[in-house]
Formats: C-alpha cells, structure tokens, sequence
C-alpha cells in the first residue's frame, strides 16, 4: 500500500516551471490523502492566473501515479487557504530571497 510520505517524495519531482522549484518546497501541496490505491493530492497555486496551473496538475497526477501500489489519482485545486510566500519552506525562501 503506498505511503503518505512515498507520495510526497514523488511530488518533489514537480517542479513549477515559473520560480524554478518543486510544489512541494514552495508550498503548494497542502494534503495528500492516501486510502488504499488511491490517492487524493489537495494543492493550490501561487496565483488563481497562473499560466502553468494546467502543466503543474498533469505533473501531479503523474508523479503521484508512479508510486508503486497507486491505482487511482484525484487532483483537487482549492484556493483556500490562498497560496502566500509564508507558505514555503524555509530553503525555498531563502532561495527566492523571501528571507
């Protein structure tokens, strides 16, 4: 059965093509859900207008596809809470120049 944190490592393979680093850094995957083989991937974006919104869910479902045991993928976008920079890990800050 596949793990919480299996899926997020997959997840650091998603990068967002704009600021140059992987959603999970930067903050943008605010749960993932595992029961059984499927999983559920809540995420948001840095803005509602974001041009990679598309690039970035497709990468998600598939990075969270290649962890051995999924069989089924939902991509839920919410905008609740809104992303803001605060939400970054602190490596990731620093390299944005957030800190």
């Amino acid at each position: 059965m596949p793990t919480k944190e299996e899926v997020y490592e997959q997840l650091r393979e998603v990068e967002d093509p704009e600021l140059g680093m992987d959603v999970v850094e930067l903050g943008l995957v605010y749960d993932v859900e595992v029961e059984g083989p499927k999983v559920k991937v809540i995420h948001s974006l840095t803005s509602m207008g974001c041009p990679a919104g598309p690039m970035i869910q497709e990468g998600i479902d598939e990075a969270a596809r290649r962890v051995p045991g999924v069989e089924d993928v939902e991509v839920e976008l919410t905008w609740e809470p809104p992303w803001t920079p605060e939400l970054m890990s602190e490596d990731a800050k620093f390299i944005l120049g957030f800190g």
